[in-house]
């Protein structure tokens, strides 16, 4: 029998069809209310946030890099300038395969593997979004090819900027320093605001004064299409340039100075003692800034590194060397003032001095003795012997009070980072660095300024200073005045009142006379120098040993190889009656300070005093060739074009 079919039943399924439809419409209109309270959100709650993203998207920030402060010197002549050019800049987000773009771009533009090894680098920490510099300074041509070809390469930009250039080369390097590309380290320094910056000061001028030459960092806002591209700049909080900087170093003195030591290596400071400013200071051999400015060359920097004469390293600042007998005025003042010595008091020099019960004696300069020898006339013959026993009568605690007093031993505080504080021997730095006690043998050693001794250029220019400006003991520094703007007046910048090393004139005097006859005088170390000149000068003379006697033998510098010769050295002033310069020079292997020390030093005074420039050496200021094609390695003249010779300011000294 077939199965029955069921029998429909129409008001179930009717009620059936209702639920489902009202489940639908709850669902549907659920739906409608959270799509609504979503737009509510979008449109009402967060609709600033939204409209700022979008903001965003369309105005862009872009920062605006100030112009760095110009350096002149003490008569106005242009020493590190500013310059247009263009670098290439690639965004990593909108460039693609960075691998092809480089082999592309490579095609097109020589790149360098220093220049694709630092973009790599730089790469690797940075943002995709954020622009990273390829290659710096595009030459012309450079320029022309890409502008042609910049439709094949999205994301790459010419990007305009002021580039640093040093006119004068390595003439000012010690001095002015130069900027470098900034790295990881100067962007934990500078914080927020950094990467707007492509350089900063890495020595010298350039670093001790860089918040003052960077100026501060302004912003545009850019309206720009959807590629990215700028349409209109829409506001702008302008840059404030860095100040310009006034040296009281002199650009021809310092031609000089290089002239005058020729083809040896060493150092000279010179400088006005009535003011602390530095005229001149020369390192040599030196080196020319510009290489490190955009970037140096791994060729570059290992010849640089691998040269035994050091051209990076600044013998003026960081260069410590024993004073060897230019130590002798500073010790002679310093027993005058004790109460140890008096002008009149002779010593006795029979050309070998003994500690009682030692068989092992100190030579003086000459080996059969200078006789019965005072203060004067131990400086002018530099007779060790008096030193030997004014030391021993003196005792160590006692010259430590004095020449500390003098400036030895810590830093001279001039406006340069990491300059050195030298040593100035004692009992406790022996102990303390040696683990040794302090001998009377040391006391004897370290009182012709030999033993553990270590001085700076900068240290025996500042003491001599202070001997000639009646014990005034200055600061040394580079920089006299700061303006703001190009037509802002020059604002010169303070400096600490000098310290007073002796309240004696009269003891001052008897040094005076002694460094005089040292020059003047018919026994002077010095006296060759002063042949010819129409002016009295005062100075001392000293040999720093490099390597040490074998037993009482004296060394004879010259035969020994160049870097084994012992150093020579110079200090001094002129006019005598009246200074107006001081200078400490530093030969090395240059054996004796009289025959080569003090020639140099009489040149740097010629110059100064007399405008006489060394043999073949031109006017700083003479016209300079044509500079094309390439207007960088010409040097500028001076004044500057378009600029005004900066005005003397207080403490300008006379020349």
């Amino acid at each position: 029998m077939p199965a029955r079919r069921p029998i429909k039943n129409p008001h179930a399924e009717a009620e059936q069809f209702r639920r489902r439809a009202a489940l639908g419409f709850a669902v549907v209109l659920l739906s409608l209310v959270g799509l609504a309270a979503w737009y509510f959100k979008l449109q009402v709650l967060e609709h600033a946030d939204y409209a700022t993203q979008s903001e965003a998207n369309r105005i862009r920030p872009r920062p605006v890099v100030p112009a760095r402060g110009m350096i002149y010197d003490r008569h106005g002549r242009l020493l590190a300038e500013n310059l247009p050019a263009f670098r290439l800049e690639v965004t990593p987000d909108k460039a693609g395969d960075l691998d092809r773009l480089l082999e592309e771009l490579g095609a097109l533009i020589p790149l360098g593997e220093d220049e694709i090894e630092h973009f790599r680098k730089q790469r690797a920490g940075a943002r995709g979004f954020h622009p990273i510099t390829l290659k710096m300074r595009l030459s012309d041509e450079e320029m022309a090819a890409f502008a042609v070809n910049r439709w094949r390469f999205p994301g790459v930009e010419m990007e305009p900027y002021l580039t640093r250039h040093y006119p004068h080369g390595d003439l000012f390097t010690h001095v002015i320093g130069y900027v470098g590309r900034i790295d990881e380290q100067d962007l934990e320094q500078l914080g927020q605001g950094g990467n707007a910056l492509t350089h900063i000061g890495k020595t010298g001028v350039e670093r001790a004064y860089e918040e003052l030459l960077r100026g501060k960092v302004g912003y545009e806002r850019v309206e720009t299409n959807v590629q990215g591209r700028a349409l209109r700049t829409l506001g702008r909080v302008p840059a404030v340039p860095g100040s310009d900087l006034h040296l009281s170093i002199d650009a021809q003195l310092q031609a000089a100075t290089v002239a005058a030591f020729g083809e040896l290596e060493g150092t000279a400071v010179a400088m006005d003692p009535r003011t602390g400013e530095i005229l001149a200071m020369v390192s040599l051999p030196s080196y020319d800034a510009n290489l490190f400015v955009n970037g140096i060359s791994h060729a570059d920097y290992r010849a640089l590194m691998d040269s035994p004469s050091r051209p990076q390293f600044n013998r003026a600042v960081l260069g410590g060397v024993a004073p060897g007998s230019t130590l002798k005025p500073f010790l002679a003042l310093a027993g005058l003032d004790s109460g140890v010595r008096k002008p009149e008091d002779r010593t006795l020099s029979t050309g070998m001095f003994y500690l009682p019960g030692n068989s092992r004696g100190w030579g003086d300069s000459h080996r059969g003795g200078h006789g019965w020898t005072d203060a004067r006339r131990s400086i002018a013959d530099s007779v060790n012997t008096y030193y030997y026993q004014l030391a021993l009568d003196m005792g160590i605690t006692r010259i430590d009070a004095y020449l500390g007093r003098y400036g030895f031993g810590r830093p001279s505080g001039i406006d340069l980072a990491g300059e050195i504080g030298g040593i100035l021997p004692s009992p406790e730095w022996k102990l303390k660095q040696r683990n040794e006690r302090w001998y009377p043998g040391d006391t004897v050693n370290i009182s012709i300024g030999q033993g553990d001794w270590k001085v700076t250029p900068l240290q025996l220019v500042r003491a001599t200073g202070a001997l000639a400006d009646d014990g005034r003991l200055h600061r040394p520094h580079l920089v006299q005045a700061r303006r703001d703007r190009f037509d802002a007046p020059w604002i010169p910048l303070p400096q600490p009142d000098p310290e007073l090393i002796s309240e004696r004139p009269d003891n001052l005097q008897v040094v005076r006379e002694g460094m005089e006859m040292t020059v003047h005088g018919p026994g002077g170390t010095a006296r060759a120098m002063s042949v010819g000149a129409p002016y009295r000068m005062a100075g001392k003379t000293g040999t720093a040993q490099v390597v040490s006697r074998r037993g009482t033998a004296a060394v004879n510098p010259r035969s020994l190889p160049l870097h084994l010769r012992h150093r020579a050295l110079f200090i001094g002033y002129a006019p005598a009656e009246d200074p107006q310069i001081a200078v400490a020079v530093a030969v090395e292997g240059g054996g004796y300070g009289g025959s080569t020390a003090a020639p140099i030093a009489r040149a740097i005074f010629d110059a100064w005093l007399l405008g006489k420039l060394p043999e073949g050496l031109e006017s700083i200021d003479a016209p300079v060739p044509d500079c094309a094609p390439d207007p960088t390695n010409c040097r500028a003249p001076a004044p500057a074009q378009g600029t005004a010779p900066a005005p003397a300011v207080a403490g300008e000294s006379r020349r």
